[in-house]
């Protein structure tokens, strides 16, 4: 019985990360329509600058503030530099141009901060609570994760049910043109959905990298995980993307933890997983419309 909690509990919190990584997708999908494969690099870059701060004596909130507004700056000089000139022309064109733009990041990152495992901080404890003679696979470092991505995705829920901004990011992004007539500024709502995504995607960096040891490509694993939450959970849903993280999280957590070698074959789980919710839900848990098939 301690085990299925522990690894419960231990799928949780990684399906917290998953879902923060998810989240960012669909802020970046529902602002402009555009899947970004360069989120988790951006991430990494974020996270080796709060690393710079935190080896250089200061707080690691300190350290947290600055990542994200460097991700802030980071995603809008992106959208705007890069992703604009090839907004509104061929999809495949943003979907190249970001994958060229993660390996580029990456190359980026191991030239100025090398590519020597570095070990990042947590503001809390790794130990897991005691209760009685038993301790479970639950920290306080748990605790801030889960209530992060909570805070993040009621947030983004927030801005996009209550508020014009959010009304006008997704007017942006569904027809532009429309948009313009109705007075919305396409450019500048398309520049912020860039930026909060970037936001988004840093946090879930830091979130994944306290405690353990980040280099270059140590967001790797979670851009694979992020996707298969965010499709999970469909890519216009907030909510789908926390549900598909926490899904996911268990489902390789109890796969990593039953089956013997089970390491071995979270990867290959989480590719079964994905390819049934595109054969049966082609537009996630959460989508709300049917996709016809041929």
């Amino acid at each position: 019985m301690q085990q299925f909690i522990n690894i419960t509990l231990s799928g949780l919190v990684e399906g917290m990360i998953y879902a923060a990584f998810a989240l960012a997708l669909v802020l970046i999908w529902r602002s402009t329509r555009i899947v970004n494969f360069a989120q988790g690099s951006m991430a990494a870059a974020t996270a080796f600058i709060a690393l710079a701060i935190i080896n250089a004596g200061y707080s690691y909130w300190l350290a947290l503030i600055a990542a994200l507004v460097a991700g802030f700056v980071i995603g809008a000089v992106v959208e705007r530099v890069i992703i604009r000139p090839v907004e509104g022309g061929p999809e495949l064109n943003a979907v190249i141009v970001t994958l060229g733009l993660f390996v580029a990041i990456q190359a980026l990152i191991a030239i100025v901060g090398g590519s020597a495992f570095q070990s990042f901080p947590t503001p809390f404890a790794l130990e897991g609570f005691q209760f009685g003679d038993t301790r479970i696979a639950f920290s306080p470092t748990s605790v801030y994760i889960i209530g992060s991505v909570l805070i993040v995705m009621g947030l983004l829920v927030a801005l996009f049910r209550f508020t014009r901004v959010g009304l006008a990011m997704r007017a942006s992004a569904f027809g532009q043109e429309v948009a313009r007539l109705l007075g919305v500024r396409v450019g500048r709502m398309l520049t912020l959905g860039w930026a909060l995504a970037a936001v988004v995607g840093s946090l879930s960096g830091l979130l994944i990298a306290g405690g353990e040891f980040i280099f270059p490509a140590y967001m790797d694993s979670l851009i694979v995980f992020g996707f298969v939450a965010a499709i999970l959970g469909g890519l216009d849903s907030p909510i789908g993307a926390i549900v598909g993280g926490l899904l996911l999280g268990l489902a390789l957590s109890y796969v990593s933890g039953y089956i013997e070698r089970g390491s071995a074959l979270v990867n290959i789980a989480a590719l079964v997983i994905l390819m049934v919710v595109l054969l049966v839900r082609p537009g996630g848990l959460f989508s709300s419309t049917v996709a016809r098939r041929a």
